[in-house]
């Protein structure tokens, strides 16, 4: 029932995203995108982490498919803030496949409480055997664990463990811009079989804590394009919310 009520409202969403075209972000770095997108396929470890993502997660909103795009712009992001910092190119390939790690078990634990905590966790146990240096599986698990806004960071031991963590922050909050309304946020509904009355309470209070999303990313390319990114899901979602009233009758 729940499900048919917004199927209108998520086609609009959609059409609004469609509308506004694509953020600055994924047409200037297109490049870096698609190298990380073909690098991330390519890679024996990261297929076996693959496997320990929850079938139950996807409906949850934060699947593989919320999961492989973080990892793509994860990766993405290393390249591009890589030029700026004096990394040798073997030690920036162990940073992309270390960013497309975190991105891909970032919310392993996404059904728990503290899950960024727990996730951290759960990451170390599942990389013991993985064969990548112990270095590499610490810059992974304190991404994760910093992953969450609002929280408190776990102070990131070198420039590498912070580029790691900044990234994997940062592709996680370009997820509240256009996709977080035309897809996101109406997985999560039909998942929780919540109502229309409960989501429209709960609407503005999720908009204002979007709207401080902006203000956290952590990058300098982050900085300047997830602002843009976020400008544009909000935009979909003031339309979504008086379009949601309108319906209820509020």
């Amino acid at each position: 029932m729940t499900g048919d009520f917004y199927t209108p409202l998520r086609t609009r969403a959609s059409e609004i995203a469609a509308s506004q075209g694509t953020p600055s972000f994924y047409r200037i770095f297109k490049r870096e995108l698609q190298e990380s997108l073909q690098r991330l396929q390519e890679n024996v470890v990261l297929k076996q982490c693959i496997s320990h993502i929850d079938i139950v997660q996807e409906g949850m909103g934060h699947g593989y498919e919320h999961s492989k795009a973080v990892a793509v712009d994860a990766g993405a992001l290393v390249m591009i803030e890589a030029e700026k910092m004096d990394i040798s190119g073997d030690i920036i390939e162990k940073l992309i496949i270390t960013a497309h790690i975190s991105g891909l078990l970032h919310d392993i634990k996404r059904g728990n409480e503290n899950h960024a905590i727990a996730g951290s966790e759960e990451a170390r146990r599942i990389l013991v055997c993985s064969g990548i240096d112990s270095r590499f599986k610490r810059y992974i698990a304190v991404a994760i664990r910093n992953h969450e806004a609002f929280k408190t960071v776990v102070p990131p031991e070198d420039e590498y463990e912070r580029l790691i963590s900044n990234v994997l922050y940062d592709a996680d909050k370009f997820r509240w811009g256009q996709e977080n309304f035309t897809k996101t946020v109406w997985d999560m509904l039909e998942f929780g079989n919540i109502s229309p009355e409960v989501f429209l309470e709960n609407y503005r209070k999720g908009i204002e804590y979007i709207e401080r999303i902006k203000e956290t990313f952590r990058t300098e390319t982050g900085k300047r394009y997830g602002p843009e990114i976020i400008d544009m899901g909000l935009e979909i979602g003031k339309v979504i919310y008086s379009e949601l009233k309108r319906t209820l009758g509020r």
